[in-house]
């Protein structure tokens, strides 16, 4: 998100006639000016209406309300004049009483718009869809160029980081920059699971000490979630790997994956 914006919520009301539309607050403001100056001529004039704009508006209200809204009376010394009926002014009226309900609506949810606009954030991030088991999302740590591909440091939930190889025209091409917003993708089958690795130091960027949360076994393969801090892990392992590791709920194991088994993208 960017830092210091003020976030606020708008909404109009719109009256419906079964599929159509009657329109909203243009239209019944429409109405009200005709009601005040008793002319449907000035009424549009006083909006920057062009009559036929304005006449149009008014019947096609008309036929969807089923009954009508105006009243006109023509001739007289006054030359005619155009009233609203009793169920023009009760249309007015109960949507001036709808749209205020609204505005105080909208006015309560303002209040708190910062934390649903981080909300909204992230139910457009879970409706994202990808073959990838493992997705985190976090923003640019550091990014380290090189002559070909660069080293991006993402900053992940929980105080963890990532490390990502893409190459210098792919950081080019997605914008990417310190505090930019991304996600890191990880393919389950890409994950190597470590049981006591104490003694033993890996070239692999990524080392994220865990603890078995769920083993599954398949056919042929095992599924094994790995709570790493406040995220998890999914990783695939052969049956053969998983009883030779004697992997169990509650073991302690290290997930090693390279950084160049990490993609990343960033949120349109």
């Amino acid at each position: 998100m960017v830092e210091n914006t003020e976030f606020g919520l708008q909404g109009q009301i719109w009256i419906t006639a079964g599929d159509e539309s009657m329109g909203g607050h243009g239209r019944i403001h429409l109405l009200s000016k005709i009601a005040e100056l008793g002319s449907i001529s000035q009424a549009a004039k006083s909006m920057k209406m062009s009559y036929k704009a304005a006449w149009d508006a008014v019947n096609h209200m008309n036929n969807l309300a089923g009954e009508p809204l105006l009243h006109r009376t023509t001739g007289g010394k006054g030359g005619g004049s155009t009233t609203l009926t009793e169920r023009g002014q009760q249309l007015i009226s109960n949507f001036q009483r709808i749209e205020a309900v609204h505005q105080r609506f909208l006015q309560e949810l303002s209040q708190d718009s910062g934390n649903i606009i981080d909300d909204l954030f992230i139910l457009k991030r879970l409706s994202m869809k990808t073959s990838a088991r493992n997705q985190f999302f976090g923003t640019v740590k550091s990014i380290q160029l090189g002559a070909t591909n660069d080293a991006v440091e993402i900053a992940i939930a929980g105080g963890q980081t990532v490390v990502a190889t893409v190459t210098s025209e792919s950081t080019k091409e997605l914008g990417l920059a310190v505090g930019s917003e991304v996600f890191a993708l990880i393919k389950a089958s890409s994950i190597i699971l470590v049981s006591e690795a104490e003694d033993v130091r890996f070239s692999a960027r990524n080392q994220f000490a865990g603890t078995v949360a769920r083993v599954q076994p398949g056919a042929v393969n095992t599924e094994v979630v790995v709570t790493v801090g406040e995220s998890t892990l999914a990783v695939i392992v052969t049956n053969d790997s998983a009883e030779r590791l004697e992997l169990k709920e509650g073991g302690a194991v290290t997930a090693i994956f390279k950084a160049s088994s990490v993609i990343v993208g960033c949120p349109l």
